[in-house]
Protein backbone atom coordinates (compact mmCIF):
# COMPACT_ATOMS: atom_id res chain seq x y z
CA UNK A 1 0.00 0.00 0.00
CA UNK A 2 1.40 3.40 -0.95
CA UNK A 3 1.60 6.21 1.61
CA UNK A 4 -1.10 8.12 -0.26
CA UNK A 5 -3.45 5.13 -0.16
CA UNK A 6 -2.75 4.64 3.52
CA UNK A 7 -3.59 8.27 4.20
CA UNK A 8 -6.94 7.94 2.49
CA UNK A 9 -7.98 4.77 4.35
CA UNK A 10 -11.14 5.09 6.47
CA UNK A 11 -10.47 6.34 10.01
CA UNK A 12 -11.99 4.91 13.13
CA UNK A 13 -14.22 7.53 14.73
CA UNK A 14 -12.71 9.01 17.89
CA UNK A 15 -14.98 9.06 20.93
CA UNK A 16 -14.28 12.44 22.50
CA UNK A 17 -17.13 12.31 24.96
CA UNK A 18 -16.12 13.26 28.52
CA UNK A 19 -15.53 10.33 30.87
CA UNK A 20 -14.87 9.89 34.56
CA UNK A 21 -11.10 10.03 35.22
CA UNK A 22 -9.20 7.38 37.15
CA UNK A 23 -10.08 7.89 40.83
CA UNK A 24 -7.60 7.50 43.68
CA UNK A 25 -8.72 7.61 47.31
CA UNK A 26 -6.57 7.26 50.39
CA UNK A 27 -5.00 8.82 53.45
CA UNK A 28 -1.87 10.68 54.42
CA UNK A 29 -0.07 7.59 55.66
CA UNK A 30 -1.20 3.98 55.94
CA UNK A 31 -1.60 3.54 59.68
CA UNK A 32 -4.77 1.67 60.62
CA UNK A 33 -6.57 3.10 63.68
CA UNK A 34 -7.88 0.50 66.11
CA UNK A 35 -11.49 1.58 65.59
CA UNK A 36 -11.28 0.63 61.90
CA UNK A 37 -9.06 -2.46 62.12
CA UNK A 38 -11.96 -4.80 61.33
CA UNK A 39 -12.42 -3.09 57.95
CA UNK A 40 -9.04 -4.35 56.72
CA UNK A 41 -8.07 -7.91 55.77
CA UNK A 42 -5.12 -9.61 57.37
CA UNK A 43 -1.70 -8.92 55.92
CA UNK A 44 2.01 -9.03 56.64
CA UNK A 45 2.18 -5.28 57.29
CA UNK A 46 -0.05 -2.25 57.76
CA UNK A 47 0.71 -1.20 54.19
CA UNK A 48 -0.24 -4.63 52.84
CA UNK A 49 -3.56 -4.49 54.71
CA UNK A 50 -4.20 -0.86 53.75
CA UNK A 51 -3.54 -1.53 50.04
CA UNK A 52 -6.24 -4.20 49.97
CA UNK A 53 -8.85 -1.52 50.76
CA UNK A 54 -7.51 1.72 49.22
CA UNK A 55 -5.79 2.26 45.90
CA UNK A 56 -3.62 5.23 46.90
CA UNK A 57 -1.64 6.74 49.76
CA UNK A 58 0.22 9.95 50.37
CA UNK A 59 3.69 9.50 51.83
CA UNK A 60 4.26 12.46 54.17
CA UNK A 61 7.31 11.11 56.00
CA UNK A 62 9.44 11.95 52.95
CA UNK A 63 8.87 15.62 53.81
CA UNK A 64 10.83 15.19 57.06
CA UNK A 65 13.51 12.66 56.17
CA UNK A 66 14.86 10.72 53.19
CA UNK A 67 14.05 7.07 52.65
CA UNK A 68 16.46 4.52 51.25
CA UNK A 69 15.85 3.29 47.71
CA UNK A 70 15.44 -0.19 49.23
CA UNK A 71 12.58 1.14 51.37
CA UNK A 72 10.73 2.51 48.35
CA UNK A 73 11.37 -0.74 46.51
CA UNK A 74 9.91 -2.74 49.42
CA UNK A 75 6.81 -0.53 49.57
CA UNK A 76 6.31 -0.93 45.84
CA UNK A 77 6.55 -4.70 46.11
CA UNK A 78 4.00 -4.75 48.95
CA UNK A 79 1.05 -3.26 47.02
CA UNK A 80 -1.01 -4.36 44.00
CA UNK A 81 -0.09 -3.26 40.48
CA UNK A 82 -2.93 -0.75 40.37
CA UNK A 83 -1.94 0.97 43.64
CA UNK A 84 -0.33 4.41 43.45
CA UNK A 85 1.84 6.45 45.81
CA UNK A 86 1.89 10.23 46.06
CA UNK A 87 5.16 11.35 47.61
CA UNK A 88 5.58 14.66 49.41
CA UNK A 89 8.73 16.50 48.41
CA UNK A 90 11.28 17.23 51.17
CA UNK A 91 11.11 20.33 53.33
CA UNK A 92 14.80 20.79 52.55
CA UNK A 93 13.59 21.89 49.11
CA UNK A 94 10.36 23.67 49.97
CA UNK A 95 10.88 25.21 53.41
CA UNK A 96 14.64 25.46 53.87
CA UNK A 97 15.96 26.19 50.38
CA UNK A 98 12.58 27.73 49.44
CA UNK A 99 13.04 26.45 45.88
CA UNK A 100 16.46 28.15 45.49
CA UNK A 101 19.62 26.32 44.48
CA UNK A 102 18.20 22.91 45.33
CA UNK A 103 19.31 20.93 42.29
CA UNK A 104 21.35 18.35 44.27
CA UNK A 105 18.55 17.82 46.82
CA UNK A 106 16.02 17.41 44.01
CA UNK A 107 18.28 14.95 42.19
CA UNK A 108 18.68 12.87 45.36
CA UNK A 109 14.94 12.82 46.09
CA UNK A 110 13.99 11.85 42.55
CA UNK A 111 16.59 9.10 42.58
CA UNK A 112 14.99 7.66 45.72
CA UNK A 113 11.35 7.73 44.59
CA UNK A 114 12.33 6.24 41.25
CA UNK A 115 12.47 2.90 43.08
CA UNK A 116 8.68 2.93 43.36
CA UNK A 117 8.85 2.01 39.68
CA UNK A 118 5.47 2.34 37.94
CA UNK A 119 3.62 2.83 41.22
CA UNK A 120 4.66 6.45 41.68
CA UNK A 121 1.38 8.23 41.06
CA UNK A 122 2.47 11.82 41.58
CA UNK A 123 4.74 14.17 43.49
CA UNK A 124 3.26 16.61 46.01
CA UNK A 125 4.95 19.96 46.52
CA UNK A 126 3.49 21.71 49.58
CA UNK A 127 4.84 25.23 50.00
CA UNK A 128 5.11 27.22 53.24
CA UNK A 129 2.46 29.92 53.83
CA UNK A 130 5.18 32.56 53.81
CA UNK A 131 6.48 31.65 50.35
CA UNK A 132 5.14 34.23 47.89
CA UNK A 133 5.09 33.58 44.17
CA UNK A 134 8.25 34.94 42.60
CA UNK A 135 8.64 33.99 38.94
CA UNK A 136 12.39 34.58 39.08
CA UNK A 137 12.66 31.75 41.64
CA UNK A 138 9.62 29.59 41.04
CA UNK A 139 9.75 29.17 37.28
CA UNK A 140 13.41 28.06 37.12
CA UNK A 141 12.65 25.52 39.84
CA UNK A 142 9.65 24.12 37.96
CA UNK A 143 11.65 24.06 34.73
CA UNK A 144 14.39 22.10 36.49
CA UNK A 145 11.84 19.73 38.00
CA UNK A 146 10.26 19.15 34.62
CA UNK A 147 13.64 18.55 33.04
CA UNK A 148 14.31 15.77 35.52
CA UNK A 149 10.80 14.37 36.08
CA UNK A 150 7.96 14.06 33.55
CA UNK A 151 5.35 12.43 35.81
CA UNK A 152 2.35 14.15 37.45
CA UNK A 153 3.08 16.89 39.99
CA UNK A 154 0.63 18.62 42.34
CA UNK A 155 1.60 21.87 44.05
CA UNK A 156 -0.18 23.13 47.18
CA UNK A 157 0.76 26.80 47.60
CA UNK A 158 -0.48 28.65 50.67
CA UNK A 159 0.37 32.31 49.99
CA UNK A 160 -2.24 34.61 48.41
CA UNK A 161 0.10 35.63 45.59
CA UNK A 162 -0.23 32.18 43.97
CA UNK A 163 -3.94 32.46 43.25
CA UNK A 164 -3.94 34.59 40.11
CA UNK A 165 -4.50 33.88 36.45
CA UNK A 166 -0.93 34.52 35.39
CA UNK A 167 0.36 32.01 37.93
CA UNK A 168 -2.25 29.49 36.86
CA UNK A 169 -1.12 29.85 33.25
CA UNK A 170 2.53 29.43 34.23
CA UNK A 171 1.71 26.22 36.11
CA UNK A 172 -0.35 24.88 33.22
CA UNK A 173 2.42 25.58 30.71
CA UNK A 174 4.77 23.46 32.81
CA UNK A 175 2.33 20.64 33.47
CA UNK A 176 2.02 21.41 37.19
CA UNK A 177 -1.38 20.95 38.84
CA UNK A 178 -2.44 23.22 41.70
CA UNK A 179 -3.94 21.09 44.45
CA UNK A 180 -7.29 21.94 45.98
CA UNK A 181 -7.30 22.10 49.77
CA UNK A 182 -9.84 22.11 52.56
CA UNK A 183 -10.01 24.16 54.69
CA UNK A 184 -9.04 26.70 52.04
CA UNK A 185 -7.02 29.73 53.09
CA UNK A 186 -8.49 31.58 50.12
CA UNK A 187 -11.60 30.91 48.04
CA UNK A 188 -9.54 29.95 44.99
CA UNK A 189 -7.58 27.41 47.02
CA UNK A 190 -10.64 25.15 47.27
CA UNK A 191 -10.65 24.32 43.56
CA UNK A 192 -7.98 22.64 41.43
CA UNK A 193 -6.13 24.69 38.81
CA UNK A 194 -2.99 24.63 36.73
CA UNK A 195 -2.48 21.49 34.67
CA UNK A 196 -5.91 20.00 33.98
CA UNK A 197 -4.75 16.41 33.50
CA UNK A 198 -4.41 15.95 37.28
CA UNK A 199 -6.79 17.06 40.03
CA UNK A 200 -5.51 16.55 43.56
CA UNK A 201 -7.75 17.21 46.57
CA UNK A 202 -6.29 17.35 50.10
CA UNK A 203 -8.87 17.26 52.91
CA UNK A 204 -7.18 18.33 56.13
CA UNK A 205 -10.22 18.16 58.43
CA UNK A 206 -12.83 20.78 59.24
CA UNK A 207 -13.48 22.87 61.22
CA UNK A 208 -10.37 21.75 63.16
CA UNK A 209 -7.58 20.87 60.79
CA UNK A 210 -6.17 17.37 61.28
CA UNK A 211 -8.65 16.55 64.07
CA UNK A 212 -12.25 16.74 62.86
CA UNK A 213 -14.12 14.33 60.62
CA UNK A 214 -16.10 15.36 57.57
CA UNK A 215 -19.85 14.95 57.76
CA UNK A 216 -21.80 12.87 55.26
CA UNK A 217 -23.12 15.86 53.30
CA UNK A 218 -19.59 17.12 52.65
CA UNK A 219 -18.37 13.67 51.62
CA UNK A 220 -21.34 13.32 49.27
CA UNK A 221 -20.50 16.62 47.63
CA UNK A 222 -16.87 15.58 47.18
CA UNK A 223 -17.91 12.20 45.75
CA UNK A 224 -20.11 13.88 43.15
CA UNK A 225 -17.26 16.22 42.28
CA UNK A 226 -14.91 13.27 41.90
CA UNK A 227 -17.28 11.50 39.51
CA UNK A 228 -17.87 14.37 37.10
CA UNK A 229 -16.94 13.39 33.56
CA UNK A 230 -14.15 15.43 32.02
CA UNK A 231 -12.25 15.31 28.72
CA UNK A 232 -9.02 16.84 29.99
CA UNK A 233 -8.53 15.16 33.37
CA UNK A 234 -6.84 11.77 33.47
CA UNK A 235 -6.76 11.27 37.26
CA UNK A 236 -8.44 12.65 40.36
CA UNK A 237 -7.02 12.12 43.83
CA UNK A 238 -8.80 12.53 47.15
CA UNK A 239 -6.46 12.33 50.14
CA UNK A 240 -7.67 12.67 53.73
CA UNK A 241 -5.16 14.30 56.06
CA UNK A 242 -7.32 14.52 59.21
CA UNK A 243 -5.27 11.78 60.82
CA UNK A 244 -4.85 13.04 64.40
CA UNK A 245 -7.82 11.07 65.77
CA UNK A 246 -8.05 8.50 62.98
CA UNK A 247 -10.88 10.22 61.10
CA UNK A 248 -8.97 10.13 57.81
CA UNK A 249 -9.44 6.37 57.62
CA UNK A 250 -13.15 6.53 58.39
CA UNK A 251 -13.74 9.30 55.89
CA UNK A 252 -11.76 7.49 53.19
CA UNK A 253 -13.76 4.30 53.80
CA UNK A 254 -16.98 6.31 53.43
CA UNK A 255 -15.68 7.89 50.23
CA UNK A 256 -14.94 4.48 48.79
CA UNK A 257 -18.49 3.38 49.51
CA UNK A 258 -19.93 6.53 47.97
CA UNK A 259 -17.90 6.15 44.79
CA UNK A 260 -19.01 2.54 44.51
CA UNK A 261 -22.65 3.50 45.05
CA UNK A 262 -22.90 1.55 48.27
CA UNK A 263 -24.98 2.63 51.24
CA UNK A 264 -23.10 3.41 54.44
Amino acid sequence: MTPRAAASAPRTPVDDRPSVPALYVGCAGWSIPAQYASEFPEGKSHLARYAQVFNAVEINSSFYRPHLPATYRRWSATVPKTFRFAVKMPRAITHMARLRDCGPALETFLGEVDFLDGKLGCLLLQLPPSLAYDPAITLPFFDLLRKKHRGPVACEPRHASWFHGTVNNALRERGIARAAADPARFTQASVPAGDRSLQYLRLHGSPRMYYDAYVDDVLGHVARRMQRPCRQTAARWCIFDNTALGHATGNALSMNRLLRGQAK
